[in-house]
């Protein structure tokens, strides 16, 4: 009897430690099983240098989202970039996204900066006015070449 209370505690305790690795993992991953109340939208961009998937969506420095896709339009030649925003976020139509670099060398993030349409996308829609990414290699490229 004294043996199946050890093995009932010692399996209690690998289950209670297996839970919490997964708990943990899924924090720390920012995964989420089940996409609460999130809406798609697009946008394109010429250029998203260094914006990869799962990138933060921003609001006045808020996350409201999160890249869910980047795909290529082999047609113009533009990134078209799938965004997943959540739902308790209403986007004007005339909306701005710019691809943003949080400090000197940090990640790639999207900024959106709201408009002032009445009008509000819907799911599916698309952001039309865009900013592409500023790339730092080619700033001080043309600041030292326009030097000499």
């Amino acid at each position: 009897m004294k043996r199946l209370n050890v093995e009932l505690v010692v399996g209690l305790f690998l289950i209670a430690g297996i839970l919490s690795f997964v708990w943990i993992s899924v924090k720390l991953g920012d995964m989420s099983f089940l996409d609460k109340d999130t809406y798609d939208v697009t946008a394109r961009f010429t250029s998203i240098s260094g914006l990869k998937e799962g990138a933060v969506i921003e609001v006045a420095g808020v996350r409201i989202g999160k890249v869910s896709k980047i795909d290529l339009d082999r047609e113009d030649y533009e990134a078209v970039v799938h965004l997943k925003i959540n739902g308790d976020v209403q986007l004007q139509e005339d909306s701005i996204a710019s691809v943003r670099t949080s400090g000197v060398i940090g990640d790639k993030f999207v900024n959106i900066t709201p408009g002032g349409s009445d009008e509000l996308i819907s799911e599916g829609g698309e952001i039309e006015e865009t900013e592409s990414s500023i790339s730092l290699e080619e700033l001080v490229s043309k600041y030292i070449f326009e030097q000499e």
